[in-house]
C-alpha cells in the first residue's frame, strides 16, 4: 500500500475514533509527540489555538464533555505524499448548554477542511479551518 493510501486510512480511522468518543489513550496513538495543531479563528475560538500534544489532548477531552454526540460525513479526502486533506460536514448535539440560548441537546453543524502531515505513520502536524453555522 503506497504512503498515500496507508496516510488516508489512518485519516480514517482517526475520523471514526473521534465519532465514536475514543478515550484519550487511543487519540494519542495518532500523534506524533511532537504534533503542532493548529486551529484557525472560528465561532469558538475567535483568535485561533495553537497546540502541542498536551494541549490537544486537554481540548479533545473539553470536547468530549461538551458532546453527546458527533458525526462526520467525509465529502473529500487528497492524499499526496506526507499529506493528506480531508473536506467534512460535522454535526453535535450538545451535552451541555453553552449559552442561555443554546441548550443541551441542541444541534450544531459545522464544515470542516482539515490538512494532516504524517512522518513514520503518525499525524506530525494538523491544521483545522472550522466554518460553524449559525446556532
Amino acid at each position: 500500500m503506497s504512503s498515500e493510501l496507508t496516510n488516508l486510512a489512518i485519516v480514517k480511522a482517526f475520523f471514526e475514533a473521534v465519532q465514536a468518543g475514543a478515550a484519550q489513550s487511543e487519540m494519542a496513538t495518532f500523534y506524533a509527540e511532537d504534533v503542532v495543531q493548529e486551529e484557525f479563528p472560528n465561532a469558538f475560538l475567535p483568535a485561533g489555538a495553537r497546540r502541542g500534544l498536551k494541549e490537544l489532548q486537554e481540548a479533545a477531552a473539553r470536547g468530549r464533555a461538551a458532546m453527546a454526540s458527533q458525526t462526520f460525513e467525509i465529502l473529500n479526502t487528497v492524499a499526496s505524499g506526507n499529506t493528506v486533506v480531508v473536506e467534512s460536514n460535522w454535526t453535535g448535539t450538545l451535552a451541555v448548554p453553552i449559552s442561555e440560548t443554546t441548550p443541551a441537546g441542541s444541534v450544531m453543524r459545522a464544515r470542516f477542511a482539515q490538512v494532516f502531515e504524517f512522518a513514520d505513520g503518525k499525524i506530525v502536524a494538523q491544521r483545522n479551518y472550522d466554518c460553524f453555522y449559525p446556532w
